[in-house]
């Protein structure tokens, strides 16, 4: 259902913002850019964009074009996101490059794997700075354009007909809730590409070819070389080894997650906004792309959908995705009732201590943060 308000079904042109699978639309045209001899993936990043800076003087330096999308920068999970999220922030893209120079790293330069939105933010203004257009033009020209498709956009203000659009869905006191779309469009290249089944067949289609389409594929997006770069591992990933895939290993490669399942390669990529998550899986051995687009936010929802279709490929039986998941979900929850119910009890804890009131001021006054400002903090009431 696209929207539960007006009953509004899903078709193969309907919309949804795929998040976080537009990454591997950033590193492809990275791709096309260094076949085109514009520029190389181990570039400095303040060759293309001088005012780039982080924390450590030595790692502003020798961070590379690679170092932007493969989550080894040494900035911890999410750091910086409130820049972009929610969307009522209103930090530019030269903010939040300027700003990351006040984030500290939580662990040593390309040492450990971190998942990062706003260094991809970054790479889109390489694109740019390299390609003289911006990103989502470049997206939408060098790249959407001449694989066909017809209703996708680089971002949410640039689709032209919302008429076939999901709304995002979120559960509220157990029950599905419509909401607005959460996004800011500084983020794009990291994850602000709206797409549908339709058109992102032909991008599943693009890779599973090696970056060849059109009749007979005859035409060539990116070359081979390319192709195999952002398909090799560049930072590891912890991995488990247990059944029924029994995966070896896992990395990250240029926008790209990796893996081995029952034997075979699995690149993939999933996306998550308020109210929408998403899943790119292909195997390319076996010639297996799967796509799940979704307007709710249970990531159990995808992977028992993808993790199916896959068993029936891999010859996988006795599994049973839904109930697994659901299980998870249950101890999930259960987790994080336990934690809310425990703050909520220290916060009424000192609202008891203090209700002959509190004195605020020695809190009052001005406030300075590298991010934000200057915070001026008066008394309440």
């Amino acid at each position: 259902m696209a929207n539960l308000e007006t009953g509004r079904k899903v078709d193969e042109h309907t919309l949804f913002g795929v998040a976080s699978n537009s990454k591997a639309f950033t590193t492809a045209a990275i791709s096309m850019l260094v076949d085109e001899g514009k520029m190389t993936w181990d570039d400095r990043v303040v060759d293309h964009i001088p005012g780039f800076r982080l924390y450590d003087p030595y790692v502003s330096e020798a961070f590379t074009v690679r170092d932007l999308v493969t989550h080894r920068s040494g900035l911890g999970l999410g750091a910086g996101d409130l820049m972009m999220w929610p969307d009522g922030s209103d930090f530019t893209r030269t903010d939040i490059i300027r700003n990351l120079r006040h984030l500290r790293p939580v662990s040593a330069f390309r040492t450990k794997y971190d998942y990062d939105n706003l260094l991809y933010i970054v790479a889109g203004e390489v694109v740019a700075k390299v390609s003289g257009m911006p990103w989502e033009e470049f997206i939408e020209q060098r790249i959407m354009k001449p694989l066909g498709f017809r209703y996708s956009a680089a971002s949410l203000n640039r689709v032209k007909d919302r008429s076939n659009m999901i709304r995002p869905h979120v559960p509220v006191d157990g029950k599905l809730k419509v909401v607005d779309i959460n996004w800011s469009e500084t983020a794009n290249a990291a994850g602000g590409i709206w797409s549908n089944i339709s058109d992102f067949s032909r991008w599943t289609i693009l890779q599973l070819n090696g970056g060849r389409y059109g009749d007979s594929l005859r035409k060539r997006l990116f070359s081979e070389d390319m192709h195999r770069e952002m398909w090799a591992p560049q930072t590891i990933i912890p991995a488990s080894t247990r059944p029924p895939y029994h995966t070896h290993f896992a990395a990250y490669g240029l926008g790209w997650f990796l893996s081995d399942v029952k034997g075979y390669k699995q690149v993939t990529h999933t996306g998550g906004l308020a109210g929408i998550v998403t899943q790119h899986v292909l195997l390319p051995e076996i010639g297996l792309g799967i796509i799940v687009l979704t307007n709710q936010q249970s990531g159990a929802a995808f992977s028992a959908i993808s993790n199916t279709i896959k068993d029936g490929y891999l010859g996988v039986t006795g599994q049973d995705w839904v109930k697994t998941y659901s299980e998870y979900e249950r101890q999930d929850f259960a987790e994080a009732d336990s934690v809310r119910r425990k703050v909520a009890g220290e916060i009424e804890a000192q609202k008891n201590k203090y209700k002959s009131g509190f004195d605020f001021t020695p809190y009052l006054g001005t406030y300075r943060d590298a991010w934000f400002g200057d915070i001026r903090n008066a008394r309440p009431g």
